[in-house]
């Protein structure tokens, strides 16, 4: 099953770094977010993907096809060109540069919306089911079991729905102004968001404009429910997009402490 990951959106709210590069390979580590998330679904066997590029995909091509290179101590003869890895530089990390990955980076067009660029995955996909998600987002969620929960509902579509933290610490007191709880950012546990981690069979292709204007959360989500087609599987663990500055800085201090619950790949991690 193939993991098809939107990877052309222009992130403004992150600043200046998506000046230079497109918001997936906004880096958590010493790595792009959109490496983590293909070590999520890699974890699990899921090896073959389809990144859905735009602005500035050459920059995400330019990244897969210089990956062993980029993540190893390397000997270049000028004479001739030729290169010579000679260890892998994270190998203290227990990271490899040999990921079992197939690769295929698509340019669907600057401009282009998240429908419009899932568009042009459907030669790709050979008419099989497949898995969707952005490349902005990191979470725990155990696939395998989303594949199952989809299979039984037997719809076109499920989401990974999720719980957004609050904006705002809760407060509780007395009338006299005592305060009785404080909880920072509760989640609300009546809301849920698409969290995105789709399932997704080749049916939903039907419900795609033929347009690059085409926004997959507008009216394909919106039919694909009219008609029935579309499930929600219920994620209660972690999940964090990288939106702004402030989400990025967190998902650093989570990666940089050890404490990363995404990083499903390193079993023996202890998450505080």
């Amino acid at each position: 099953m193939k993991v098809v990951i939107l990877a052309g959106g222009l992130g403004t709210r992150l600043g200046e770094e998506t000046s230079i590069k497109p918001k997936p390979m906004v880096e958590i580590g010493d790595y792009p977010i959109i490496w983590h998330i293909m070590k999520i679904y890699s974890h699990y066997g899921f090896n073959e993907f389809i990144v859905l590029g735009g602005y500035k995909q050459e920059t995400i091509k330019d990244y897969f096809v210089n990956y062993a290179v980029r993540n190893s101590d390397v000997m270049v003869d000028l004479s001739n060109g030729k290169k010579t890895i000679l260890r892998p530089a994270n190998k203290r990390n227990r990271l490899s540069v040999n990921e079992p990955w197939k690769v295929i980076i698509l340019n669907t067009g600057r401009d282009s919306m998240t429908g419009g660029r899932i568009r042009y995955a459907k030669p790709y996909v050979n008419g099989e089911r497949f898995l969707l998600t952005y490349g902005d987002g990191v979470s725990d969620v155990n696939i395998p079991e989303l594949i199952k929960f989809h299979e039984k509902s037997g719809k076109y579509a499920t989401l990974t729905a999720v719980q957004p933290e609050g904006r705002f610490g809760l407060v509780k007191a007395t009338e006299d102004g005592t305060v009785t709880s404080f909880q920072e950012k509760p989640k609300n546990n009546d809301d849920w968001i698409n969290g995105g981690f789709f399932v997704c069979e080749p049916q939903v292709f039907d419900y795609i404009p033929d347009t690059d204007a085409a926004i997959w959360e507008q009216e394909p989500l919106r039919n694909l429910t009219r008609d029935g087609h579309l499930g929600m599987y219920k994620h209660f663990g972690f999940w964090h997009p990288m939106d702004m500055l402030k989400d990025k800085q967190d998902l650093n201090k989570m990666w940089n402490e050890g404490r990363a619950p995404w990083k499903v790949w390193d079993q023996e991690q202890k998450v505080r």
